[in-house]
């Protein structure tokens, strides 16, 4: 009987604490990035296809230390809207964290879209859980340098473009909006998204080029954009539910930047839907190891061994 009571009180002992872990953690909170415009941390991934061999991806991935395997994770939890106060200058397009310190690399090669300036156009922002929010899409001011780190000054006070709770579908929110129309060349288009069902906050650059100026140089290069793979999945006829979003109406008039004179761009279209990344934390830190899933089966087998302890004592 002594020997059933202390295999029983060991067995509790090892799994109480892994089941507690496992039952607080909970299920995964939302992830996501944008693929078109493709972000920075999209391009630079395993699933970014040939922009990670770009020469912007290589020393982004370098000064990381590591690849950008975790694309959809890039949040930090409690910022409540406080993103000025919050984020540092220079480390916007990393959202502060230093997993993806290379993304503030200040450089004018990176991956990038074209647009044209006052024109609709609908950003895909691949997720892999859906959660309620709001979007807010800036589009860096006339006069912004990409060779030097972004700021919040490069950036106007209010987006120019907001969008809460869309729907997601396929895989990935969608959302109209329509560009300001005194931007030209290579710009930045920084989209926040603000969670209501987590405490979590999502940052994202995606590196856009417009035309020149009338007489300013020559425009960037056209390039053809590659061909879509969304997954066989995703290809089934959906309703459209692309909700468009608030746009504002621009009100930074600064003089126009001078003509563009970095290396021809990359124009990208990523897939809308990419598979989740590895998750390395839950939606209120960003350290606690994430065991969901996994983790459920753990605690199956360990409540399960527990309950054939206790009923072997019998």
């Amino acid at each position: 009987m002594t020997a059933h009571r202390t295999a029983t009180a060991a067995a509790v002992a090892v799994a109480a604490p892994l089941l507690l872990l496992t039952w607080a953690v909970g299920p995964a909170q939302a992830h996501g990035a944008p693929t078109d415009p493709v972000s920075r941390v999209v391009a630079c991934s395993p699933e970014g296809g040939s922009n990670t061999g770009t020469a912007a991806c290589k020393a982004a991935i370098a000064a990381n230390g590591a690849p950008f395997t975790a694309w959809d994770n890039l949040r930090v939890a409690g910022v409540g809207g406080r993103d000025r106060q919050v984020i540092p200058d220079g480390q916007l397009c990393s959202g502060g964290l230093p997993a993806y310190k290379g993304l503030n690399l200040a450089r004018a090669d990176w991956p990038s879209t074209r647009m044209t300036p006052g024109a609709t156009f609908t950003l895909s922002y691949s997720s892999t859980i859906p959660h309620t929010g709001t979007f807010k899409l800036y589009l860096s001011k006339p006069g912004y340098d990409p060779t030097k780190p972004l700021k919040w000054s490069d950036l106007p006070a209010k987006p120019f473009a907001t969008a809460t709770d869309p729907a997601l579908v396929n895989g990935a929110y969608r959302i109209k909006a329509t560009l300001p129309s005194d931007r030209t060349g290579r710009q930045m288009l920084y989209t926040i998204w603000q969670n209501t069902s987590t405490s979590d906050t999502y940052y994202s650059c995606s590196d856009v080029v417009f035309p020149a100026a009338s007489g300013g140089g020559a425009a960037a290069p056209t390039t053809s954009s590659p061909a879509r793979t969304t997954p066989t999945a995703n290809r089934t006829a959906q309703p459209s539910q692309e909700p468009t979003a608030t746009t504002a109406t621009p009100t930074d008039r600064s003089p126009s930047p001078a003509p563009e004179t970095t290396a021809a761009t990359t124009e990208v279209t990523a897939p809308d839907h990419l598979a989740p990344a590895a998750d390395s934390s839950t939606g209120g830190s960003n350290t606690l190891p994430l065991v969901a899933g996994a983790g459920g089966a753990v605690a199956f087998l360990l409540t399960a061994g527990v309950a054939i302890t206790l009923r072997r004592r019998r």
